[in-house]
């Protein structure tokens, strides 16, 4: 039984979740969470036991001195509540569990049944996760951000691709689907990072996740200094690849593909998300919070009144999901396909209708699919420089990083 003591009762709570590792290119995911906690400022309330999930040759702990006294900080996830005080413009709060840390080396079923345990007591309607894989698409050009669910009825209210990924998978699709099994709503946004500049930090990825937050959850969320960092990331790309000829013209090969492919999607749905976000910020200004202490892509989840897992307003009641069950299923299953290819093989696939804008770019920006020779089920080869980057389709997965701990994050 998981206690909660000095969590008061949270309002519409959605749970936003992403881990460090081999879902999260360019630290565009974890970096996105650690920017609501320090833009709202969260507080921890709860850590899982870094014993039962990580490998410590892996995911090495870190020595520190506080005021000349050393300590350690254990890998681990970390769990903290946020309320927003004023979510959409007109006063409605709402409050968002975040969850932020590394991907587990190992029990990933028991991790899951935590994490879900945790949604369970906090009554938590919807689950976002978030991650980031390498692809064949430009930094020049709006980061491609796809939403994907496994729930058909989800991915019809909410705009969403339904996933049918078949392949490797990380703790983003294992969670995912342990929700699914549990009967918790989830969705995951995979934000593509050009694979040829693929460290970290990447602000526009980022950003990108975050405008796509905002319209999921009809959010307004404070960017900060994250568009003027975007931008000048951009920059410095642009100066790298000036500066190698092959690299430019592979650049303008992926503007050419991906402008080609976009061309019949430029769709005024996109121009319109992007100028409804506009005016949100000019009319309301930033959305304000402040941590909980003691306590559109489509039209925003709301769940059906009286339903399992409707959270009250303040002074009402939680009606909780199902508790989660352990089971060899929780996983995503499949094959993935690895295509042997040079960068003249390289393809961009385009995904349906899924379109987010840069904050500060062009709009139109549907997602974008992986290099190599693609096949029916959407799976992606080799990148020139030997990475696999992950599938497009379904559920993108990063295949670019093998090598485990840091190789992890592209």
């Amino acid at each position: 039984m998981i206690e909660l003591e000095g969590v008061p009762e949270l309002v519409d709570p959605v749970m936003v979740a992403a881990f460090e590792g081999w879902n999260d290119a360019g630290d565009a995911a974890s970096t996105a969470v650690g920017h609501l906690e320090r833009e709202w400022k969260g507080e921890v309330f709860a850590a899982l036991d870094a014993e039962d999930y990580y490998d410590f040759q892996v995911n090495r702990p870190q020595m520190w001195l506080d005021d000349g006294v050393r300590k350690v900080t254990w890998p681990t996830t970390r769990l903290s509540v946020v309320r927003i005080d004023d979510s959409d413009g007109k006063g409605r709060p709402r409050d968002l569990v975040l969850v932020r840390g590394i991907e587990p080396s190992m029990r990933w079923r028991s991790f899951c049944n935590e994490v879900l345990g945790f949604a369970h007591e906090l009554g938590v309607e919807l689950v976002v996760v978030m991650g980031a894989l390498l692809g064949d698409t430009p930094h020049t050009r709006p980061v491609p951000v796809t939403g994907m669910t496994s729930d058909p009825d989800l991915a019809r209210t909410m705009n969403l691709e339904e996933s049918r990924y078949e392949g490797p998978t990380g703790i983003v699709g294992i969670l995912q689907e342990a929700c699914t099994h549990a009967g918790v709503p989830a969705v995951s946004l995979w934000a593509s990072v050009p694979h040829y500049v693929s460290q970290p930090p990447n602000p526009k990825a980022t950003l990108a996740l975050l405008n796509r937050l905002e319209d999921l959850l009809d959010l307004r969320i404070p960017l900060g200094e994250l568009p003027e960092d975007a931008r000048a990331w951009q920059i410095g790309v642009d100066q790298l690849a000036a500066e190698d000829t092959e690299v430019a013209e592979y650049v303008q090969s992926l503007e050419e593909a991906r402008d080609t492919a976009e061309l019949p999607e430029a769709s005024g749905e996109a121009i319109a998300k992007e100028f409804e976000r506009y005016l949100r910020r000019r009319d309301d200004g930033p959305g304000t919070g402040h941590a909980t202490e003691s306590g559109e892509s489509g039209p925003p989840y709301v769940r059906e009144p009286g339903g399992a897992g409707t959270a009250g307003g303040p002074g009402g009641g939680r009606s909780r999901p199902a508790r989660p069950r352990a089971g060899d299923d929780a996983g995503a299953a499949g094959r993935a396909r690895r295509g042997e290819g040079d960068a003249g093989d390289a393809g961009a696939e385009a995904a349906d209708g899924n379109a987010d804008g840069d904050a500060r770019q062009d709009a139109a920006d549907g997602p974008e699919g992986a290099s190599g020779e693609s096949g029916t089920d959407g799976t992606a080869g080799e990148d020139a420089a030997g990475r696999t980057d992950g599938p497009s389709g379904s559920e993108p997965e990063s295949e670019g990083r093998e090598d485990g701990g840091d190789g992890g994050k592209g």
